[in-house]
């Protein structure tokens, strides 16, 4: 028994040796008082504050000369106190530097940890609100640009319409004339007699404009609606325009020397003597039996009615 005892404090103070360290160096080290150290160099484990200490002093003691604490332990079981309590096991582990080496890194990593999840919320919500901001900014700068786009339109838009105003008065009219030109206007016969014939204009003006000439010496009357508006005498250098009134239906003309008669209503010439010719043609071969009778109805022939209908 004793020369374990002497064998396991020799074999600590031999490695402590070897190591080059002083007594000072391991307390300072292990933070075991340098009393307990001497105390368990020379086997002297009562001076210990605990038998619970003595193991757990080799241990840390052997652990620092590079010897196996617990391998040691085992090999001196049975000069040491036997202290196999919790309470032992905890001192141990209380008193081993590596595991209060750890201890204290979880310790930190922990308190990092703690520290540093409030500074990344911060930074996290520093970016949100950042990124916010940035695509708020963007948002109402492409707004601005298209206001000022809109408003730049409507200036422009305002003075086009100034100047579509303007114009559209103007393209009203030149419209309402382009649109009576496009409107060509056409007479159509409607029936003819040996004393004339009933004609139809279509696409004619509200209010038709009449143009009467001759190329000779004629005779003309024009009736509106049941009476007479105009009658006179036509002539080379002689002729006569009047306006329809948009009332009437229907115009008679009556031409005393109807092949010298020419007739333009709103600017088209309105060629009547076509089917009056044939009409007078047939008229005079069927009354060519007597003389008297021919020279009577060439005479009367002459004199035609023309009824224009405004449709």
């Amino acid at each position: 028994m004793s020369e374990n005892k002497i064998t396991l404090g020799k074999t600590l103070r031999d490695a402590r040796i070897a190591k080059g360290f002083t007594l000072d160096d391991l307390q300072q080290t292990t933070k075991i008082q340098k009393r307990y150290l001497i105390a368990i160099e020379d086997q002297n484990f009562d001076e210990l504050p605990g038998d619970f200490y003595v193991r757990a002093f080799i241990k840390q003691y052997a652990d620092m000369v590079d010897l196996d604490g617990a391998e040691l332990l085992k090999q001196f079981d049975s000069a040491l106190p036997s202290t196999q309590t919790q309470e032992y096991v905890d001192k141990v582990n209380e008193n081993n530097p590596e595991t209060r080496s750890q201890q204290r890194k979880v310790d930190d990593r922990y308190v990092k940890l703690r520290r540093t999840i409030p500074v990344v919320g911060i930074v996290i919500v520093v970016l949100v609100v950042l990124v916010g901001i940035w695509v708020a900014a963007s948002h109402n700068g492409s707004s601005t640009k298209k206001d000022n786009v809109d408003s730049s339109s409507v200036s422009v838009s305002g003075s086009s319409n100034k100047t579509s105003s303007s114009s559209s008065s103007k393209s009203s009219s030149t419209s309402s004339k382009s649109s009576s030109k496009k409107k060509t206007a056409s007479f159509k016969q409607l029936s003819t007699t040996t004393s004339g014939s009933t004609w139809e204009m279509k696409n004619a003006a509200s209010k038709p404009k009449v143009a009467l000439s001759a190329s000779g010496s004629a005779w003309a009357s024009v009736t509106v609606n049941g009476a007479t508006s105009w009658q006179g005498m036509l002539s080379s250098s002689t002729s006569h325009t009047m306006t329809i009134p948009s009332s009437a239906t229907s115009v008679t003309f009556k031409f005393g020397n109807a092949p010298e008669t020419k007739v333009k209503v709103d600017g088209k010439t309105f060629d009547f003597t076509s089917a009056t010719a044939t009409s007078a043609a047939s008229s005079s071969s069927t009354s060519d039996t007597t003389t008297t009778t021919s020279s009577s109805t060439s005479t009367t022939s002459q004199v035609q009615t023309v009824t224009l209908e405004f449709k």
